[in-house]
């Protein structure tokens, strides 16, 4: 029989641990709220203006929503380099990696992911970065799962070379943060419920064996890295919308259409 003393003990024990987690919960908050309180800095609004081409097209008011949203990403996500020098640059890319694909959805803020790092380049399934005969670092983002859960991994020359404005063919950051979208409702496959109403979802599939036998017969300039699996198609061809979206409408208008509708933007 457990005695009144012990009883005792673990009813402290329990108020200790819960006045602790609600003590680091209220800081957290607080930090949160002084960090987004503070005016958006100039210099983090003049590299928007240089490197992200989304802010830049956007108006006034949207580019105010777009600066509040950045700020507060980067006060609760954490970005950190792994054995490589991250600067302000690099973290804008990352939060406006996160914002522009979900910019339809202002109270969406990536409520499975924790962390975010930054490797010195791209890396292998053992997240090796070193070069060798025998090791290809062809992996340039990954969203974690199991230990890793809630963390992504981003390559930084590749994030880089994403918002080089003479060479956009693909943004490794919208492509990794779709995938984390389509993870929200428990499987990466394509097909997002956060996107995607239940009536929406047997067209949408349809869509994708079309355009994934276009890739297959060689009459499409979307990247053969579609037809891996439906998930890889949403998060490539969301690259190509947000990246080259007049290009995109003109060489795939019905898929442009659903995009358009998915991501409630036409960019």
């Amino acid at each position: 029989m457990v005695s009144v003393f012990s009883m005792l003990l673990i009813a402290i024990f329990l108020i200790l641990f819960l006045a602790i987690i609600y003590y680091l919960y209220i800081k957290k908050h607080r930090e949160v709220k002084i960090q987004t309180g503070k005016p958006f800095p100039n210099q983090w609004r003049e590299l928007l203006t240089e490197t992200i081409e989304f802010y830049d097209d956007l108006d006034v008011q949207q580019k105010r929503l777009f600066e509040q949203r950045v700020h507060h990403f980067i006060a609760t996500k954490k970005i950190n380099g792994v054995d490589t020098e991250i600067d302000d640059e690099i973290r804008l890319m990352v939060a406006s990696s996160a914002i522009i694909p979900m910019f339809a959805f202002p109270d969406y803020d990536y409520p499975n992911l924790q962390e975010v790092l930054i490797y010195p380049n791209g890396f292998n399934h053992e997240f090796n970065t070193e070069k060798s005969k025998d090791n290809k670092r062809n992996i340039a983002g990954m969203v974690g799962n199991r230990f890793m859960n809630g963390t992504m991994i981003l390559s930084k020359p590749d994030l880089l070379r994403s918002y080089d404005l003479k060479n956009q063919k693909d943004n490794v950051g919208i492509h990794e943060f779709v995938h984390l979208v389509d993870k929200m409702d428990g499987a990466v496959d394509g097909v997002p419920e956060i996107l995607i109403r239940n009536s929406f979802v047997a067209p949408w599939l349809e869509l994708i064996k079309e355009k994934m036998k276009e890739i297959e017969k060689g009459k499409s300039d979307i990247p053969a890295y579609a037809l891996k699996n439906n998930a890889e198609f949403l998060a490539v061809v969301s690259e190509y919308f947000f990246d080259a979206p007049e290009k995109f409408k003109k060489e795939h208008p019905k898929l442009y259409d659903y995009l358009s509708k998915m991501f409630k933007q036409t960019p």
